[in-house]
C-alpha cells in the first residue's frame, strides 16, 4: 500500500488558505487546516472541502501566541493517531496572517509587535514545535509576499516581517536538509480576496490599478495560488529548495 500523506495549512478557512486546501485533498492529500475565531466558517470549509479520498479537519489557532503550541501540537499529532491514522505529516504550510497598513514611521509598537508575531515569531515556533511530527523528505512552504522586492504605499512593516520569513526560510532548507525536506517560500501579489478588508477584491479603483501593472491584465486569484503551491509541493518539484517564488502574474516588473 502507498504511503498517504497530511499536511498543515495555517488560516485555511478563507481566501489562499482555503484554496491552498482545497488542491491539496483534490490531490488525495489529507489536511489539518487552522483557523483563527471563526469556528462557523472553519466548520463550512470543512464540510465543503472534505472527499471520500481525502478530509480536511479544521483546529483553532492563534498564530500570534506562542504559549499554546505545545498543546497545538500534541492536538495534530493525536489526529495523525486516530482518524489519519496512516497518514504522516509531510508538508507545512505557513499561511495565516493579516495586514496592518500605516507608514514606517506612524507604526505604534503594538502594530509592530502584531506584525512581528503574526508573520515571524510565530510561523518559526510553530515549525519549530512541529518537527518532531513531519515526514522526512518533507516540504515547508511559508507565504511572504511580493511586496518584499517593490515599494507598495502603507505595507512598511508586514512586508519587513515577510522579508524576515524569506531569510529564515534559508536558513531552514540549509539546515533541514540531513531529514531532505526542503524549505521555499511563495510571494503572492495582489490577490481578489478578503486579506486586508477585501481591498484589493472590492475598490474597484485599487483592482484596476494593479491590474495596470500587471502584464496579464489583471490581479490574482485565490485559485492563482492554491494551484501553484499544490504543484510546488508536488513530487515533481522535489528538488527546489530554498528558493524565493513570485506567484504574481508578473506585477510591477
Amino acid at each position: 500500500m502507498n504511503q498517504k500523506y497530511a499536511a498543515l495549512v495555517t488560516g485555511a478557512n478563507r481566501g489562499i488558505g482555503h484554496s491552498i486546501a482545497k488542491y491539496l485533498i483534490a490531490a488525495g492529500i489529507d489536511v489539518i487546516g487552522t483557523y483563527h475565531t471563526n469556528a462557523a466558517e472553519a466548520q463550512a470549509a470543512q464540510t465543503e472541502l472534505s472527499t471520500d479520498s481525502a478530509r480536511l479537519r479544521m483546529l483553532q489557532l492563534n498564530i500570534a501566541d506562542h504559549t499554546t503550541f505545545a498543546a497545538f501540537t500534541a492536538q495534530v499529532r493525536k489526529l495523525l493517531d486516530g482518524e489519519f491514522a496512516g497518514s504522516a505529516l509531510k508538508y507545512i504550510v505557513q499561511n495565516a496572517g493579516n495586514i496592518i497598513h500605516t507608514r514606517f514611521d506612524a507604526a505604534t509598537p503594538e502594530q509592530l509587535d502584531n506584525q512581528y508575531n503574526i508573520h515571524f515569531k510565530g510561523p518559526y515556533l510553530l515549525t519549530v514545535a512541529l518537527l518532531p511530527l513531519i515526514h522526512d523528505g518533507g516540504r515547508i512552504l511559508n507565504i511572504t509576499s511580493a511586496a518584499t522586492r517593490f515599494y507598495l504605499p502603507d505595507h512598511g512593516p508586514y512586508s519587513a516581517m515577510k522579508g524576515a520569513t524569506e531569510v529564515i526560510s534559508l536558513y531552514m532548507a540549509k539546515e533541514l536538509g540531513a531529514r531532505r525536506i526542503t524549505v521555499n517560500a511563495v510571494a503572492p501579489g495582489a490577490i481578489a480576496s478578503d486579506f486586508g478588508g477585501g481591498l484589493v477584491r472590492d475598490n474597484a479603483g485599487v483592482n484596476a490599478s494593479l491590474a495596470e501593472i500587471t502584464p496579464l491584465g489583471r490581479v490574482g486569484q485565490p485559485d492563482d495560488i492554491g494551484a501553484a503551491v499544490a504543484s510546488l509541493l508536488s513530487d515533481s518539484m522535489h528538488w527546489v529548495n530554498g528558493q524565493r517564488i513570485e506567484v504574481t502574474g508578473g506585477q510591477s516588473l
